[in-house]
Order: structure tokens, then C-alpha cells, then sequence
């Protein structure tokens, strides 16, 4: 199930403990934006609120309590409300030195396990469709779920985004609750997730 709505009013209404898995990825708060939202695909809406902060007590208090374990990228922005954890993920984005952007991005998890790497290239928006300025490949997802989820587990995304983790779940067969608050981009993601899957189905 995916909903337009707060992710504080979606995860008041499961007990606790209830996801097996929540996969996050909130605002790192370092002021990543975009330009407007539109058919060009590569402008992208400016934030609502922007990137500047990260989310507050009373969200991870939320999260930690809806939850059985957590991936949260961005974690090491959030060391305040995440305790110290050896497994670590690092997505490798495969970029030259001078890459003027992030060459790759942290995760912290809940898992007493060692730290893992992901490797994938990040390609242009005008390559891939991209409709998020912090959309994640769908492989990174697909990867994360092979490597920390169990069949029949039951995943939590409090951030949709760009829909990429929907489209993991669909491909792997887990079960998904998610939310956006921004209506454009949940309406850009229901349409790419139904966009996939009608050619999952043609094939």
C-alpha cells in the first residue's frame, strides 16, 4: 500500500514492532534541491521545505518503534537519534575523482553484521527517467532486500521518493507500506511503478 500523506499519520496507525523492515531515506538536511517539477527529465520540483533538516525526535522515536530493524540512508547525518552500529552499507556510485557530487552514500542499519558495498554507477537523468533529485536505482533496493530481508517479511518506507524501492518490491515479491507527503512526486511515482509494472506483465 503507497499514500499521499505524513508519514507520522501512517505509522500511528500499526502496532508496535509490526514491519519486520523499514528502509528510509529522510532528508540528510545538507540543502539538496532541484529545480521545478515538469515533463523535462531532468527538472525536478524544489523540495517542499527543502533539504535542510533532517527529521526530528518525534520521527525516529516513530520509526524505531513500528519497526523490527532499519536500513536509514543518510544515517550519518543523524547520529543524534541513531545508535553507533557496526553494519554499515556504503553505496558506491562507480564516479571519477572530480565527480562534483557525493561518490557515495552511507546507510546505517540495525543488523550485527559486517559493513557491506554496493557498487553501481549513477547515470544522468536524461538516461535513466529520472524523476527525484535523490532517486536511488532500483538494483540498490533489490540488493539491500537479497541481503537483509527474508521472504515473507513485511518492508516500511516512510520516504517514497521516486517510487525505486516499490519497483525492488514488486520485482523481489515483498510486501510494501510507503508514503509521500508531495503530491507531484507521488503522483510521478505511482506512474512510473504502474509504467513497470504493465511491462512486467507484457513479458
Amino acid at each position: 500500500m503507497i499514500t499521499n500523506e505524513n508519514n507520522m499519520d501512517l505509522m500511528a496507525r500499526y502496532p508496535d514492532g509490526y514491519f519486520d523492515l523499514a528502509i528510509v531515506d529522510p532528508p540528510y538536511g545538507i540543502g539538496m534541491g532541484g529545480g521545478k517539477f515538469g515533463n523535462s527529465k531532468t527538472d525536478f520540483k524544489q523540495f517542499a521545505g527543502s533539504d535542510e533538516c533532517i527529521p526530528d525526535a518525534a520521527y525516529f522515536k516513530e520509526m524505531m518503534r513500528v519497526r523490527k530493524n532499519y536500513i536509514v540512508w543518510g544515517g550519518n547525518y543523524m547520529s543524534e537519534y541513531l545508535p553507533p552500529k557496526s553494519c554499515f552499507v556504503v553505496w558506491d556510485k562507480v564516479q571519477p575523482e572530480q565527480f562534483t557530487m557525493a561518490m557515495a552514500e552511507l546507510a546505517i542499519t540495525s543488523f550485527n553484521s559486517p559493513a557491506k558495498i554496493f557498487k553501481q554507477r549513477i547515470v544522468g537523468a536524461n538516461k535513466n527517467g529520472k524523476i527525484h533529485p535523490t532517486q536511488k536505482p532500483v538494483k540498490l533496493y533489490e540488493w539491500l532486500l537479497m541481503n537483509y530481508a527474508k521472504d515473507g517479511d513485511k518492508i516500511l518506507d516512510t520516504h517514497l521518493g521516486s517510487g525505486s524501492i516499490a519497483i525492488a518490491c514488486h520485482n523481489l515479491g515483498f510486501e510494501l507500506t510507503a508514503c509521500e507527503l508531495d503530491t507531484d512526486y507521488y503522483n510521478a511515482a505511482i506512474k512510473r511503478i504502474n509504467e513497470h509494472k504493465q511491462q512486467t506483465r507484457l513479458f
